[in-house]
């Protein structure tokens, strides 16, 4: 997390003139003790439960931010065989693994249960395929779709009724009926409304439909409550009250596990809320170009690596660190991709000069694990900062990366 510290930008208790010189531009940087506040967080506000937290390692794939979750006692959320994979080489056991699929093969979903990782299902298509395989020899956990959209934007909200995730809670009926045919064990309950939750009363009504949904299973371990828990993106925004959530949550998931005949583990898979907050995107200011309407500051960077603010329209912060103390002045911030690849419109930021370094926050999820090599750009370097000391992480791509897998044929 930026702050500024005797004039000087630092992150992690180092300089961003240090990160820059030692690394280059333009650089993702990511601060693991945010990330473990953001987890002590969450841990205290559940501290009654019997709490297990899977950080959705989408948002930020790195094998050593992976290898970090686990030190301070994380488990892991993976979408896809790749992360299952990487997650393994990090060293999560299988069963702290959950593999949470959308749309896969009944053949990629084999070979997660060969693995032993959780398996998580959210169709019922995939659901039968799987109980005529392996019947009752390894369970599953079922992905409901409450029908509720408990976050802000429909692009990352995935609860409402026209999403293409999870079982619809009006299945349940067939999901019943598969369930007795082929005798497959259903272990968990778990939903996923989506990102940037806004109302918690909202989200615990989707938590009593999964109440509700759970007591047809009798054999259940967890129930898992997904995330999507809001962070603050500008000066003054608000995030999801977690202690509020924490109170109110427990006490409706304790009443229903006296209901239920027995104690359930309760699992959370956040990933933007546990590392957004811990990145920070660095670029550097190649050119201003002042317009009949406007005065474009074009960066080192674009859509290939943050793409975020052109797919969502997602809001970045963005600070002058070489001059913290100029006066604002309104900008558009924009790439150097041949798109329109606009960061931010109309932004006030101090004083812009060629040459300077600015800053986007609340750059750790969905940064660089949605960055591509459109227009042949190359990939940025990751950094590191664990107790104030700066690790590169993986290095700046070069021209060989680009053409590792190319094949020149005769033509």
């Amino acid at each position: 997390m930026l702050k500024l510290v005797d004039n000087e930008y630092q992150i992690g208790k180092v300089s961003v003139n240090e990160l820059t010189k030692t690394y280059g531009l333009p650089l993702y940087v990511y601060d693991t003790a945010v990330m473990k506040s953001q987890y002590d967080k969450l841990k205290k506000a559940f501290s009654n439960c019997d709490v297990h937290i899977n950080f959705a390692c989408k948002a930020l794939n790195n094998i050593n931010v992976l290898k970090f979750f686990k030190t301070i006692g994380a488990g892991l959320d993976t979408v896809s065989i790749q992360e299952v994979m990487l997650g393994l080489k990090a060293g999560f056991k299988p069963d702290q693994i959950i593999y949470t699929p959308n749309c896969v093969s009944m053949h990629e979903i084999g070979i997660a249960a060969e693995m032993g990782v959780k398996i998580n299902i959210d169709n019922t298509s995939i659901l039968e395929q799987f109980g005529h395989e392996y019947g009752n020899k390894i369970p599953v956990c079922l992905r409901i779709n409450p029908h509720i959209m408990a976050g802000g934007n429909i692009n990352i909200s995935t609860g409402h009724i026209d999403s293409k995730f999870g079982i619809s809670i009006h299945q349940m009926r067939h999901v019943e009926r598969i369930v007795e045919t082929t005798k497959i064990k259903i272990n968990g309950i778990h939903m996923h409304t989506g990102s940037d939750i806004l109302d918690v009363d909202v989200f615990l009504r989707a938590a009593d439909i999964l109440f509700e949904t759970a007591q047809r299973f009798p054999k259940l371990e967890f129930i898992d409550f997904g995330s999507g828990f809001k962070v603050a993106y500008k000066p003054e925004d608000y995030s999801t009250n977690i202690e509020e959530l924490g109170k109110k949550l427990t006490e409706r998931f304790k009443e229903f596990c006296r209901n239920y005949g027995r104690e359930l583990a309760l699992h959370f898979e956040p990933g933007k809320y546990l590392v957004s907050e811990a990145g920070t995107f660095l670029v550097k200011v190649n050119v201003l170009k002042q317009t009949t309407a406007t005065v474009f500051v074009g960066v080192d960077s674009g859509m290939n690596h943050l793409i975020r603010p052109m797919l969502y329209n997602a809001y970045h912060h963005i600070i002058n660190t070489t001059n913290p103390k100029g006066t604002p002045r309104i900008y558009t911030v924009v790439g150097y991709i041949c798109e329109t690849d606009t960061f931010a419109w109309d932004r006030k930021i101090s004083d812009v000069s060629e040459g300077d370094v600015l800053a986007f926050q609340n750059a750790g999820a969905y940064g660089f694990a949605m960055a591509s090599n459109y227009n042949s750009r190359f990939r940025p370097a990751e950094v590191l900062i664990h107790k104030g000391k700066h690790h590169l992480i993986r290095q700046r791509e070069t021209m060989d990366d680009i053409l590792k897998n190319q094949i020149e044929v005769e033509l």
